[in-house]
Parts: C-alpha cells; sequence; structure tokens
C-alpha cells in the first residue's frame, strides 16, 4: 500500500499572522505599562501628580522634575560624581568578579570528577532557595569578623561568591560543551585554563551575558545601608532615596528619581537581549 503524501502548506495565512501579531503586541503593551507609567509620571508638573483619578499621561508635559533633581544633588554633602563612581565602582567589581568565580567553579563542576562534586552540587541548589533576607545577619557576622565593614568588600564580595552564577553557568556548560572537545584540545597540549578560557568562555557567551545582566541589576539597586556608614562610600541609589524623602513636595523628584534608577538596567538588559534569547532557547539543550 502507497503512503499518500499530500502537499500542505504549513504556513499560516495572513489573517492568522495578522491576529498573532495583534494579540502578542497587546500583551506587550500591557506588559510595558507599568513602565510607560512611571516614565509619564516623571513629566508630570506637580498639580498631575495629585489628581484624582490618576490621568495616565501628562497634560502638560515638563522636565521640572528634573531640573529640580539636578538641583537637590548639587547641594548634596558629597559630590554626585563620587555617588556615581562608588556605584559604578562596586556593580563593576561585583559583576566581574562573579562572572569570573561562577563560571571558573562550574567548570570544575561540569568537566571534571573529583570527591564531593555531588556534594557541591547539592549545596548550590539549596543555596538557591534562601531568601536574601535571611542572610542579612550571617553575612553581617561574616563582614565584621574579617573587618570589612564600611569598605567596599562588604558590597563586592558577596557578590563574588553568589551562587546562582555557579547554578547557571554549570548547567549551561554541562549542556553545550561537548566532552569530546576537550578531549581533543587536551591531546593537542591545551592547559586547564587554555580551555576554560578559550574554548568554554566563547560558547557559554550567551550564559555568562546574561549573569551579567542579573548581577547588575542586583547590585545596582543595592544602597548598602547595613554596611556602609561613610557618605563618602555609599552609592548612588542611596543618595537618590534621600532625596526622595523630602515629603510631599518632591513626589515629582521621586518620580524622576525612579526613572533614573530604571533606565540604567534596562538598557544593560537591551544591549544584551538577543543574548538572553539565546540563552533561553538553547538552555534544554543537550550536548551529547
Amino acid at each position: 500500500m502507497r503512503l499518500r503524501i499530500s502537499n500542505r502548506r504549513l504556513a499560516r495565512s495572513m489573517g492568522g499572522d495578522l491576529s498573532i501579531f495583534i494579540f502578542l503586541g497587546l500583551g506587550a503593551l500591557y506588559m510595558a505599562l507599568p513602565m510607560i507609567y512611571a516614565v509619564s509620571q516623571a513629566f508630570k508638573p506637580l498639580n498631575e501628580l495629585f489628581i484624582f483619578p490618576p490621568q495616565f499621561l501628562p497634560r502638560h508635559p515638563t522636565l521640572n522634575n528634573f531640573s529640580e533633581l539636578f538641583i537637590l544633588m548639587a547641594q548634596s554633602w558629597v559630590p554626585i560624581t563620587r555617588y556615581l563612581f562608588n556605584s559604578l565602582f562596586i556593580v563593576i567589581a561585583g559583576t566581574a568578579g562573579n562572572v569570573l568565580f561562577g563560571s571558573l567553579c562550574a567548570y570544575a563542576l561540569a568537566k571534571h570528577d573529583f570527591p564531593g562534586k555531588g556534594l557541591i552540587n547539592t549545596l548550590v541548589l539549596f543555596s538557591l532557595m534562601f531568601a536574601g533576607s535571611v542572610l542579612v545577619i550571617p553575612r553581617y557576622l561574616i563582614m565584621s569578623y574579617f573587618k570589612w565593614i564600611n569598605t567596599y568588600s562588604a558590597l563586592v564580595i558577596p557578590a563574588w561568591a553568589a551562587t546562582l552564577g555557579v547554578f547557571l553557568m554549570r548547567n549551561f556548560i554541562d549542556h553545550m560543551v561537548h566532552d569530546s572537545l576537550l578531549e581533543a584540545a587536551r591531546i593537542d597540549g591545551a592547559s586547564e585554563f587554555y580551555c576554560y578560557w578559550r574554548i568554554v568562555m566563547p560558547i557559554v557567551k550567551p550564559a555568562w551575558l546574561t549573569l551579567i545582566i542579573l548581577s547588575f541589576q542586583q547590585l545596582w539597586g543595592d544602597q548598602g545601608t547595613l554596611f556602609l556608614y561613610s557618605e563618602e562610600l555609599k552609592p548612588l541609589p542611596y543618595a537618590l532615596s534621600q532625596i526622595m524623602g523630602g515629603g510631599v513636595g518632591r513626589a515629582g523628584v521621586a518620580a524622576a528619581v525612579s526613572v533614573i534608577l530604571m533606565v540604567v538596567p534596562i538598557t544593560v538588559f537591551v544591549w544584551n537581549q538577543s543574548q538572553i534569547v539565546q540563552t533561553m532557547g538553547t538552555s534544554g539543550i543537550t550536548g551529547e
């Protein structure tokens, strides 16, 4: 019996494509509404911020909120550039260490066998179940023991030990890097560090770019009030939060601050968006 194979067009019709496009567009617009509303609040004059019922878009857009914010920042005890430097140093140093140490540990756990490997993997997995608030007191005691309170190390070094990077990188290296590729490199005389840096890291580039975004967002929003006491060491989010605490009269300035704090993580995310999509799309593909 011969099987009849009918030539069917698998592509959807124009109406079907248009319907899906409209549905996805409406869903994207719905998810973007909070961000759009936050931006619109920053451009509203003070009298429009307290209108009831609230207006989604400003009737008379203004930049007075941002100009007032810059005036208040210029009057701070510490130059605003110092706060900005503190934030950039903490974010860059913490993110770089998180990616470096996380990927090194992940490479060892994914591609090497040694005693206690299973226990370490289990501990890494269990550590992800603890909320950050649970770890505040142990973290403070450890920082105090090493005399790192009121130093950059109190925020930077804990970021190096974040287990999320180890978990993410280990899974990605285990699935996407073939053992035969590493064996061939070792036969050709490549060292372990060469295999890690020149073979593994380029292959898992989407994973560590995703890790950069996650670590950046966490460190950027950390005000460090529990560990940093000197005004010269505090990051930019702390200075902006103090400006926001000026009462009802600074509601417009607070809206402008929210936009500024939101712009930086969104910019980093958009810059690496394609790599994140690739990470999600290939995380379930094994390299066997």
